[in-house]
């Protein structure tokens, strides 16, 4: 999903997702997910336990130590489970309630916060970055580069970014970490850092540094993964007064009761955050070395100020459920509003073409050529995070679902392609 891939969408095809989109919300506006032993007459559980042999048959190869998956169907949890272990050394069992470090799901939650200033009437998606951090004004775009010494000339960028182009990922700014070489070099010389793990830097003056370094291509161009959200997190202090721990807190997470969702973990919660791991030269798991990648896997329990909107969440596969539904349901959940129907329905409108599928304001979104050649259907809506966690919820059924492991790389990441397969199969 990090690579753009050049493909055009009609009109036409924008227009039947967002009227999908816009049924579905209606449908399902007064959903509340509850735990029940009743069974749903949509789903056929013998097919549904095939879940359990496919995701035991991987740990039992050693393919990786723990997983937790949850399947929402029409507000019901069908399954919610944790396999293997949450610390393989200790031989600590999976709890379905063990904490994850989500990544770049954050992101998601971020967006939605600064769409809460949108409803609050406190910003526009018009606007440029520059109106509230005058660092992003005059922005200028790479031109050419040269690797030897990294300097580099530019061209001006023909506008400024906008919000709008930080939700879609269609700025021009890149990634720290994971991005393109050249970009990566460049951010690299300014001591730029993808945000995850990070605890000891002050977000508003990296987030200025950001705004004075060349787009790697004029905004709203092309679509390519970056520290966008990041931006996004730095506005909403900015905008709010608030760091961004505390507003996503009151603003979204206590509304809607995702008691185990923090930047900062809290101390009685950290014996449920998991290990994570890695893989040696020979693909064998690892745990995850202190200093792999500048990150220490510790960084939820440490105390820090430096909040990344693009990565720096942990949470359970419950809590991310509860916030999936709440945007399935129009923005609404268990009789508290966070967002408006309509802005949660321009969440989930195709904003820009991404290979098959197209990007929404804070998610991909499932095209009819995406869903022609998968089991989602059009209109559903997903991403993922770095350690090794998918989600995606789907409008037409009603359904929402979250498999979530702690492993990057993984030799066998096709689990969640098959744990997706499965789901389907055992829909009636």
């Amino acid at each position: 999903m990090h690579t753009l891939f050049k493909t055009s969408f009609t009109k036409n095809k924008f227009f039947a997702i967002a009227l999908a989109v816009l049924s579905t919300i209606t449908c399902h506006a007064q959903t509340t997910i509850k735990t029940t032993d009743t069974k749903l007459a949509s789903v056929d559980y013998k097919r549904l336990a095939n879940i359990d042999t496919l995701v035991n048959g991987y740990i039992n190869r050693n393919w990786v130590k723990g997983v937790v998956t949850i399947i929402v169907k029409d507000g019901q949890v069908v399954q919610y489970k944790g396999y293997g272990y949450a610390d393989a050394a200790a031989k600590k069992p999976m709890e379905n309630n063990d904490i994850f470090r989500i990544a770049s799901q954050t992101k998601a939650i971020v967006s939605a916060g600064v769409l809460v200033l949108y409803d609050q009437g406190k910003l526009s998606l018009g606007d440029p970055v520059s109106k509230y951090i005058p660092e992003f004004g005059h922005e200028t775009v790479l031109d050419k580069f040269n690797a030897a010494d990294t300097t580099y000339t530019t061209v001006p960028a023909k506008r400024d970014i906008t919000i709008k182009d930080l939700l879609t990922h269609t700025s021009g700014i890149d990634y720290a970490l994971i991005g393109n070489d050249t970009m990566r070099a460049i951010y690299g010389k300014e001591n730029i850092k993808s945000g995850l793990g990070v605890v000891d830097a002050d977000l508003l003056t990296t987030i200025k540094k950001l705004g004075k370094l060349p787009l790697a291509f004029q905004p709203g161009t092309q679509w390519r993964y970056g520290l966008n959200i990041d931006v996004l997190g730095c506005l909403i202090e900015v905008i709010s007064g608030m760091n961004l721990e505390d507003f996503l807190r009151k603003n979204i997470l206590e509304l809607l009761g995702m008691n185990d969702t923090w930047f900062n973990l809290p101390a009685e919660k950290a014996s449920r955050l998991t290990a994570v791991y890695t893989e040696d030269s020979l693909n064998q798991i690892t745990l995850w070395p202190k200093g792999k990648m500048e990150i220490d896997p510790d960084y939820p329990k440490i105390t820090k100020h430096y909040f990344s909107g693009g990565a720096g969440l942990s949470s359970t596969a419950y809590d991310y459920a509860v916030f999936l539904q709440m945007i399935m349901n129009g923005g609404t959940y268990n009789g508290k509003t966070i967002l408006s129907k309509r802005i949660t329905q321009m969440m989930l409108h195709p904003q820009f073409p991404l290979g098959d599928n197209s990007m929404g304001l804070g998610f991909g979104i499932t095209s009819d050529k995406g869903s022609a050649d998968g089991s989602r259907n059009e209109g559903s809506f997903s991403w993922g995070g770095f350690f090794g966690t998918t989600y995606w919820a789907d409008p037409k059924e009603n359904l929402v679902c979250l498999i979530m492991t702690q492993q990057t790389p993984n030799s066998h990441g096709e689990l969640s392609q098959q744990f997706e397969q499965l789901v389907y199969a055992s829909l009636k």
